[in-house]
């Protein structure tokens, strides 16, 4: 079985570097992004989708002529009081609680928000269930959930950081006879 996974388009936050789950909608660029992903996901064959209930993930769905089961385990990760802010900013504004961001990124939890392990741990629980469906399954997620899901693969949060997505593009996990595999990344 295949889970496809589709980043949503740039949105302007995305552009800016900025962190967060806050509802934002996609750029112009984000829009061209996905009616190009949309060419590709004609010829991919899924049985279900699920959507994560943001507007960014949303409005991916609806470009792509999508409709799906709305998930909040596949929500970005939630960056608490560092929310909206960029890296510099977080320095700038929180240098005490982003020392200790910086050195443990797996287990600290963002004040107001959500550890790396939240997220692996949710994206985990969504992946198994999945699994245990047994069906191919499209996934409109953000890449914190896709970066996840390929750690996922190797039962690892700490490669967390050794993969990018790019918006708008789509990843492939396999799943044969209980062995995961990587399929494509940035398609």
């Amino acid at each position: 079985m295949d889970i496809i996974f589709i980043r949503h388009g740039e949105t302007k936050e995305n552009k800016r570097g900025v962190y967060g789950s806050f509802d934002t909608t996609l750029s112009q660029i984000g829009i061209e992004q996905i009616l190009k992903a949309k060419e590709l996901v004609q010829d991919i064959s899924f049985e279900r989708v699920y959507i994560s209930p943001l507007k960014r993930t949303m409005e991916t769905a609806e470009l792509l002529g999508l409709k799906g089961d709305f998930d909040r385990r596949i929500q970005e990760i939630n960056f608490g009081i560092f929310e909206g802010k960029t890296y510099e900013e977080i320095k700038r504004d929180y240098p005490e609680e982003t020392y200790t961001w910086t050195n443990d990124y797996i287990y600290y939890r963002i004040p107001n928000g959500e550890s790396l392990m939240d997220l692996y741990s949710r994206t985990a629980n969504f992946l198994e269930d999945i699994v245990s469906k047994d069906k191919n399954a499209l996934v409109i997620t953000h890449e914190g959930v896709i970066r996840c899901a390929l750690c996922w693969v190797f039962d690892n949060v700490e490669y967390f950081y050794r993969f990018k997505l790019d918006n708008g593009s789509l990843t492939t996990i396999s799943i044969w006879e209980g062995y995961k595999y990587i399929k494509n990344v940035n398609k």
